[in-house]
């Protein structure tokens, strides 16, 4: 069972706790960020953080008073109203790709709140099913579910916001119990869009596509359709190499190469490896690091937050930060666990797959093992949106542990 005050709405006291420390230590360092010895938008920008933060803390007190089953009957109207304001920006959004809402004294990022939406929905269809996952078209709901949205995000265009609801499909397959080959062929579509780019490789991925589906022996109008999907994507590649911007384009291009472009799309990569490696063992000190006060760190506050921490605490500020990140999907991951209802169970997982898919992603950006996605890391990075999706999400994993 998970440990509980005796205060409705706290299922894991552990969890609330180290969510709002983590949330000050990420404030924090953005306040670090912005002390820089020349003009650099991230100057101040904490108290927009601090702002969103009150207002994080508010939902996730109402999100923990909902109880699961009012929850599982919000779920469609939930889905629905975040579709609809995905919809809205491209005719009312504004911001860098269009892609905010403006709310009175702030704005707001549909695609975050999309993420919440889609968890919700795919909890509702999928928590009560289980086995025997003999077909694949059993899967259509919730591959529509996930495609809206994600459609409409890359639509924008959002590639990195794009993924999660890929990531959120795959964690609603597998914890409702679909055999990893059966996801593996669901996914093989997605695969072959990331190998389309090379046709040798592609050409090797659908061979194993074709293997896997010899050996799972499917209904040959599924096995047709799986082979033609994969077909298509990877047709569709160029013409999503094509639809995406440009500055897109060139992240992708110089994770390959930094050096393609080092004054350009390679500067991120570059100066991020070289701030969290002139960090040493402990660091520079808190708001003293060289390479983030003369702004040759770009996106300090919100992409490379953790090349900042890199910096000014060293090699045991990251360690530090990276316990406290296992620690906190590792709770996240017991709530899961611990809910026999099927609804709240995948609710817990679903954040845990969002948590740790902008972990694994943004970390890997900083140390240029992942191209440059623009996926915050959470808790740490600025960001209004994430945050309060973030906080509603946690408020609703207390209810699920309160429950259990």
């Amino acid at each position: 069972m998970i440990d509980r005050l005796r205060v409705p709405g706290v299922g894991d006291p552990v969890l609330l706790a180290l969510v709002l420390s983590m949330t000050g230590f990420g404030i924090a360092m953005i306040y670090s960020a912005g002390q820089v010895d020349v003009q650099s938008l991230a100057a101040g920008i904490w108290v927009r953080q601090l702002y969103w933060f009150g207002v994080a803390v508010v939902a996730l007190a109402v999100t923990s008073r909902f109880s699961l089953r009012f929850l599982e009957w919000l779920a469609p109207w939930a889905y629905g109203i975040t579709v609809l304001l995905l919809v809205l920006v491209f005719f009312i959004g504004t911001g860098p790709n269009g892609s905010w809402i403006e709310l009175g004294p702030g704005r707001l990022q549909p695609a975050e709140v999309a993420k919440l939406g889609t968890i919700l929905m795919l909890a509702r269809v999928m928590g009560g099913a289980r086995g025997p996952y003999e077909r694949l078209l059993e899967f259509w709901k919730p591959g529509v579910i996930t495609l809206v949205p994600f459609v409409l995000v890359l639509l924008q265009p959002d590639l990195g916001s794009a993924m999660i609801f890929g990531a959120l499909f795959l964690a609603a397959l597998f914890w409702s119990g679909v055999p990893l080959p059966k996801i593996f062929l669901l996914a093989s579509p997605g695969l072959s869009l990331l190998l389309g780019f090379n046709w040798i490789a592609w050409g090797l991925g659908f061979l194993v596509v074709a293997a896997c589906l010899y050996v799972h022996r499917l209904f040959i109008l599924e096995a047709v359709g799986v082979l033609l999907a994969n077909v298509f994507a990877g047709a569709l590649t160029l013409r999503l190499w094509d639809s995406l911007a440009d500055y897109q384009r060139n992240r992708l291009l110089v994770f390959l190469d930094p050096e393609i472009d080092p004054l350009g799309a390679g500067w991120h990569l570059i100066q991020s490896k070289v701030a969290i490696g002139s960090g040493g063992l402990i660091g520079a000190g808190f708001a003293n690091g060289p390479q983030k006060r003369l702004a040759f760190l770009p996106e300090q506050h919100t992409d490379f937050i953790f090349s900042v921490v890199g910096e000014e605490f060293g090699f045991i500020g990251v360690m530090l930060f990276l316990v406290l990140f296992a620690f906190l999907l590792w709770r996240v991951l017991r709530v899961a666990s611990s809910m026999d209802d099927g609804f709240g169970s995948l609710i817990a997982f679903c954040l845990f797959a969002v948590l740790l898919t902008h972990i694994v992603v943004n970390l890997g950006m900083a140390v240029g093992m992942m191209p440059v996605t623009g996926l915050p890391l959470p808790l740490l990075s600025y960001g209004g949106s994430f945050l309060l999706v973030l906080y509603a999400g946690f408020g609703i994993v207390q209810r699920v542990a309160w429950e259990a």
